[in-house]
């Protein structure tokens, strides 16, 4: 054959590969027969469905009649269609409609015959397209449910007799009561009652396997233990000491296992180490202590002290499991004379079933993985003259811990400078070296592990420790590397600064800290200020703004998103913080916990202004948004509040996604201690938020780094989904509430003099007007008057000093509303005409 001719084949070839493309494009523009036949029976199993379901009920409904008709007759007797003679029946799909339900539920299953039209109606949407179904999968559940209920039913309907129930329909069917029989000859009516049980029990575990927590729980007895210590406490008697050593203890609700470890030593030049013998197996069919040889290349000299020779140890060390409490969260004791929660006395806490369940999501063990890392990291310290003696890796949730021991007289200049050359030989997304580890005597290189997984909120607020603490405010923000709950009481911190570039996980790791007090505060005891610029951070939090949430009073939204508002709720919570030193003063005590400890003992008498004090955390983010809009204005409240509000409960955190010198003053890290650093692109930023450099070696999905005084920690933020806080604050707004939110102080205006200094000969214009609508209203506040007249806020605030020197308004007291001192118009009248008020 020609090249030509091979060339025309090709030619052809591709025409009709053209062609035949074009036709399916022309056919898939149409609808193809098989789809319209599949719509054409699924359809048709639906209207079978329905009319199964109508016979079905109307045999239910229409009583013992249709019952005696089909009763000892064949299934021609009874439709004998066209025959007058015939007695007429009452189900709604006649004769038909009447075999069919005597037949299923009769002759075959009983009342469990209505998973039958359940069945078809799954396989028509499918066969239709509006939902992809398993159908197999489904015919196996509903069969498995059908036979089991039909059992149920039979053993449940032999007992209406008993109790003097009429009931005329057979409710297992045949099928069911010949297994009820046999059961009742074989094991007896208790044996049938208890196989009924266990079955019930198998079917809820088959459906959902937290149904085995539920029954450990069920068996633990708890609740029933502490109701009766806290009886005893109350009559005046102590808890009776455990001493038994038999009795039963509390047990967490899962499993403890203890840390995986495997140490491989390598063959030296002599006599073999000699390896103790295996732990019993713990899962994942490793052992604790196992020692396994490794065959690898002639040892070097130097590799280890004394006389021996060879490749350093190296030691896996998965992390525990973190310990499970009991699922109710202690919140602080109720012994004491005064409670403030009794305001919302029936005011329920968050269950933990808000939050997505997440299975075993601990970090597991990838030997392969461990051994070639611990391969390639020798190599490249030996490579560069690093001789080791050992190495242990500590696996974390999102990063292995590589904790090395030098030899004698290796300097650690030499390992910090290795920190590129080993990320490359690793080719890992990033790698921090720690030189040398606080508190011990190695050196740390954290390698991002290649499977990663996602701490759960639940499994941290389900956690003992969380549940068991008993912090003033608990900020649960994740898990170490070794699988432990990291927590942060931020009344110690006592304020936090948040910064990390742009989706590494700032914001959840926000929702982290405000679900965690969520879930440990009642809503006497906190009360949260938030600031969100964005607009759209914190909205999901606005159906808790009765119970949780503050603002100003003339605020319309209960998120603060206007810049402008920010300056003045700041200035607000300054007034607040004053008005707190004043009471502290008066108290004589230096801070809020010895304060609210006197209010609870009832040494403080209310009537002179003494109340109980709720924290306040104010959560502002995008911090740097608001510097570059309102400036010093907004730096100047901020540094005041952080260096003198936490002695009276007002803490505060900041978040920015801009960590430059120009948002991070030296004044704002100064009064923030505590701050958290996500992933960031540079090591200038990073120096910026920590003073030191790593945020940029961070792998960001929540990786994080906290500093506090110490050098940092490396935790893996909880996460907490948007749905999982729509549940927590849709749950707590159908709780007890209060009234309205919590205003906090209108703050002091600039160039205020006081009600004192005012001239009541030189009144505003709008002086009477303004007294008669704040008399008229019962209620008076600048910003009220600033809404009604569309005036500033300064003016408002001089015709208030004028009507509270008038005696019109009562002076500021705190947070509450001024008191109105005249209630009718014909006295407020009389005292405009003596003051020349038209």
């Amino acid at each position: 054959m020609t090249t030509t001719n091979k060339k025309n084949i090709g030619k052809n070839n591709k025409g009709a590969k053209t062609a035949s493309q074009a036709a399916k494009g022309r056919a898939g523009d149409e609808i193809s027969t098989w789809r319209v036949v599949r719509v054409c029976i699924g359809m048709a199993l639906l209207v079978v469905a329905l009319f199964i379901v109508c016979s079905f009920t109307s045999y239910i409904v229409s009583g013992s009649e249709d019952k005696g008709l089909c009763d000892g007759r064949s299934a021609a007797e009874i439709l004998r269609v066209g025959d007058e003679t015939a007695a007429p029946v009452s189900n709604a799909c006649g004769n038909l409609g009447l075999l069919t339900a005597y037949f299923l539920i009769n002759d075959c299953f009983g009342l469990a015959a209505y998973c039958i039209p359940i069945w078809l109606a799954i396989v028509a949407l499918r066969l239709i397209g509006s939902f992809k179904f398993h159908v197999l999968k489904h015919f196996v559940r509903l069969g498995i449910l059908m036979v089991w209920l039909s059992i149920v039913l039979a053993v449940v309907g032999s007992c209406l007799p008993v109790l003097d129930i009429p009931w005329h329909v057979n409710m297992g069917g045949n099928h069911g009561d010949h297994v009820h029989r046999l059961m009742l000859a074989s094991i007896g009516a208790m044996g049938e009652w208890a196989l009924v049980l266990l079955t019930t029990v198998f079917l809820l575990i088959y459906c959902s396997v937290r149904t085995v927590n539920g029954i450990t729980e069920l068996f633990r007895f708890r609740r029933i233990r502490r109701m009766r210590e806290l009886f005893r406490k109350k009559q005046g008697g102590q808890p009776q000491a455990e001493a038994d050593s038999t009795t039963p203890q509390p047990q967490p609700a899962y499993e403890e296992p203890q840390p995986v470890t495997l140490v491989f030593d390598v063959e030296n030049e002599g006599t073999p180490e000699q390896q103790p013998p295996p732990a019993p197996p713990i899962g994942g069919g490793l052992q604790a202590n196992e020692q396994c040889t490794l065959d690898t290349a002639p040892p070097q000299s130097g590799g280890l002290e004394g006389d021996c020779t060879g490749e350093p140890t190296f030691t896996i060390d998965a992390p525990q499991q973190t310990e499970q409490g009991t699922g109710e969260i202690e919140r602080g004791s109720l012994d004491t004379p005064f409670d403030p929660t009794l305001s919302l006395e029936h005011y329920q806490f968050p269950p933990l079933s808000l939050l997505d369940h997440s299975e075993e999501n601990n970090p597991s063990v990838d030997e392969a993985e461990q051994n070639a890392n611990k391969e390639r990291i020798i190599r490249v310290l030996k490579s560069f003259g690093v001789e080791i003696r050992t190495i242990r890796a500590t696996i974390g949730a999102t990063v292995t811990l590589y904790e090395i021991t030098l030899t004698e007289g290796t300097r650690i200049n030499k390992i910090r400078n290795l920190e590129d050359d080993i990320a490359l030989s690793l080719a890992a997304e990033g790698i921090r070296i720690i030189a040398p580890i606080p508190g011990k005597g190695t050196i740390g290189i954290e390698v991002p592990n290649k499977k990663k997984c996602i701490v759960s909120m639940e499994s941290v607020l389900g956690s003992k420790a969380y549940q068991e603490s008993r912090m003033e405010l608990p900020c649960a923000l994740g898990k170490t590397i070794t699988n432990e709950v990291f927590m942060v009481d931020l009344a110690k911190a006592p304020h936090m600064l948040v910064a990390g570039a742009t989706g590494m996980g700032k914001s959840v790791g926000l929702n982290a800290i405000v679900t965690s007090l969520l879930y440990k505060k009642h809503p006497t005891e906190l009360k949260i200020v938030m600031v969100d610029p964005k607009k759209v951070e914190f909205s999901i939090y606005a159906p808790i703004a009765n119970q949780f949430l503050a603002k100003l009073e003339d605020e319309e939204e209960a998120i603060i998103t206007d810049n402008q508002r920010v300056v003045k709720t700041l200035n607000a919570l300054c007034k607040l913080m004053d008005d707190r030193y004043s009471l502290l003063k008066k108290a004589q005590v230096r801070n809020i916990i010895e304060y609210n400890k006197k209010i609870r003992a009832r040494r403080l008498n209310p009537e002179n202004g003494h109340e109980y004090m709720p924290y306040y955390v104010v959560i502002i983010d995008e911090f740097g948004d608001l510097i570059m809009t309102a400036g010093k204005e907004i730096e100047l409240p901020i540094c005041r509040i952080a260096q003198l509000a936490r002695v009276v409960g007002i803490h505060m955190i900041i978040a920015t996604q801009r960590p430059t010198t120009r948002i991070i003053t030296g004044t704002i890290k100064a009064n923030f201690p505590a701050r958290i650093a996500f992933k960031v692109s540079s090591m200038i930023d990073s120096r910026i938020i920590l003073d030191r450099p790593g945020a940029n070696q961070l792998i960001g999905r929540g990786d994080m780094l906290y500093l506090q005084a110490a050098d940092p920690v490396r935790v893996q933020c909880a996460f907490v989904d948007t749905p999982e806080v729509n549940r927590i604050c849709e749950f707590i707004s159908q709780q007890q509430q209060f009234p309205e939110m919590t205003y906090l102080p209108e703050p002091p205006m600039d160039g205020e003099s006081g009600a004192n200094d005012v001239d009541l000969s030189k009144l505003d214009s709008l002086f009477g007007d303004v007294a008669r609508m704040v008399v008229a209203e019962n209620q008076g506040s600048t910003s009220n008057i600033q809404r009604k007249f569309s005036i500033g806020y300064n003016r408002a605030g001089k015709l208030m000093d004028q009507l509270e020197k008038a005696g019109i308004v009562g002076p500021v007291n705190g947070s509450k509303p001024r008191e109105i001192l005249i209630n009718d118009m014909i006295t407020l009248d009389n005292l405009l005409h003596n003051l020349g008020v038209e």
